[in-house]
């Protein structure tokens, strides 16, 4: 309980909210990778799978420029189709 209001509450950096569960979600610090377990409850209300949170509130222009970013990169990773292969 207690880490998890540290770890979104006082300012220990952004951290994207990897997975929601019924009573807890992982989350991972965007500066390190490092994954950790939080009570939900310690979420910003309306949270969601993806979001970036900083100091205890959702960060809406990191959250979009991450989904961005994910977008380019999948987008680079995409193999054309020869003309009449259709899958």
């Amino acid at each position: 309980m207690g880490a998890g209001v540290l770890l979104l509450g006082l300012g220990m950096g952004p951290v994207r909210v990897e997975l929601l569960e019924d009573t807890r979600a992982r989350v991972v610090r965007t500066g390190s990778g490092q994954a950790c377990t939080v009570e939900r409850w310690t979420l910003p209300p309306g949270a969601r799978e993806g979001d970036i949170v900083m100091d205890g509130r959702l960060d809406p222009e990191r959250t979009e420029q991450l989904r961005r970013e994910v977008a380019r990169k999948r987008a680079a990773l995409t193999v054309p189709l020869p003309p009449g292969l259709e899958l």
